[in-house]
């Protein structure tokens, strides 16, 4: 382009070409450094949606920025063909924290997105138990690509697409009894969110997802985590199921992994581990250039100890939400964990989301109802000061 860009010439370009699945917000943003983004208008803003979760360390952090640059200047692409010591280091470290919290061994596919590391979860399931079926929660999302788009919950998503990849089962979450009774000897895998995302930010309960790892050990069928929103600290711990005391079968990782560098994984263990070689692929996944990014992600997250810095924020910070829901009777309910939190109102939550985009604070919806939060891990504590003023302002009464 060249002239004078502004938000609506940009908004406008970008209107005029693509394909149209996505709606706008009114602004084009065109910089960004730690939990702060500028419009083309030089409007700045607080992000508390860090790209739906993706920025977990801010925009721009300097050792990711120095990380890719460096990267950029040696190697960006290199076939799984070929060994590579970016993604070697990165294997490595994933399946050390995989160890940590499960006690076993485990074994990593990269990839570009969550989606496809739902996709390549699926397979392995129906290759390992020679199973068809699979479970999934009602209000789930784990995707929008025809394998991960039959879990997906909502009709709307899917409805024009079908038919789609089945039989999927779908239970109501945190239903004990239903999930019992959904496994049998034709599921190949049960996936759940141990916090349901887009559903609303609804944490499962202890003694569900305990009852899940049961359930699935009895029938022979393998549980999959779907923490591609929950997963590298977001919660404050690396993978949200650690806080349930069971370890699953496999876990998908995406979103944060990259620190803004498109980048997804599926940790499996070993003992499920089925695929023969060529079964499975992706051209770009574990390029050099996003497992750079990786592991200066997982560099910063070791040396400034990000993940007690997103218990002990995120503990703050639902007290601070509560305070705020005694003061807004149009408050139903604050909850999540970790810095993944949501305040469900009486009312729809676009037009705080708008009221709020106008004062400088950018926060997402999950579901009609829910207004979520998902700040940088490192969010200095002014800005959440500012942002929980704005949010003050901009609830109904």
């Amino acid at each position: 382009m060249t002239g004078n860009q502004t938000n609506s010439s940009l908004i406008a370009s970008e209107t005029a070409h693509e394909i149209g699945v996505y709606p706008k917000r009114g602004i084009a943003l065109v910089r960004g450094s730690g939990s702060h983004v500028w419009d083309a208008d030089g409007k700045e803003y607080i992000d508390f949606t860090s790209g739906i979760g993706i920025a977990i360390l801010g925009h721009a952090h300097p050792r990711i920025v120095e990380a890719v640059g460096r990267q950029a200047n040696t190697l960006i692409t290199c076939n799984e063909s070929f060994a590579n010591d970016e993604r070697a280091r990165l294997l490595e470290r994933l399946a050390k924290l995989w160890n940590q919290a499960t006690r076993s061994s485990g074994r990593i596919f990269l990839c570009n997105s969550g989606t496809e590391a739902i996709e390549a979860a699926m397979k392995l399931a129906r290759a390992k138990t020679g199973r068809k079926g699979f479970v999934a929660a009602m209000n789930a999302f784990h995707g929008r690509s025809t394998g991960s788009l039959s879990l997906t919950f909502k009709p709307k998503y899917r409805e024009r697409f079908e038919p789609l990849i089945g039989p999927v089962t779908r239970v109501r979450y945190n239903d004990i009894e239903g999930l019992r009774t959904a496994v049998n000897s034709d599921t190949a895998a049960v996936f759940l969110e141990v916090i349901q995302g887009e559903g609303g930010i609804r944490p499962a309960t202890q003694e569900y997802i305990q009852a899940a790892r049961e359930i699935c050990t009895s029938a022979g069928a393998l549980l999959i985590i779907d923490e591609i929103q929950t997963g590298c600290g977001r919660t404050g711990r690396f993978f949200a199921f650690e806080y349930y005391g069971i370890s699953p079968d496999a876990v998908t990782l995406a979103k944060g992994l990259g620190g803004g560098v498109p980048i997804g994984a599926l940790i499996a263990s070993e003992d499920v581990c089925a695929f023969k070689p060529l079964e499975h692929g992706s051209t770009f996944g574990g390029n050099p250039l996003a497992c750079a990014a990786a592991n200066a992600m997982l560099d910063v997250m070791e040396k400034e100890n990000v993940l007690q810095m997103a218990a002990q924020n995120g503990s703050w910070l639902m007290e601070r939400l509560n305070a705020l829901k005694a003061r807004h009777a149009s408050i139903t309910e604050i909850r999540g964990m970790g810095l993944m939190l949501a305040i469900e109102l009486k009312s729809e939550s676009k037009p705080v989301l708008q009221a709020a985009q106008l004062r400088g604070l950018l926060v997402l919806a999950a579901g009609d109802l829910v207004v979520r939060l998902l700040p940088p891990l490192n969010t200095p504590r002014e800005d959440f000061e500012q942002a929980l003023q704005t949010l003050d302002e901009v609830l109904p009464a």
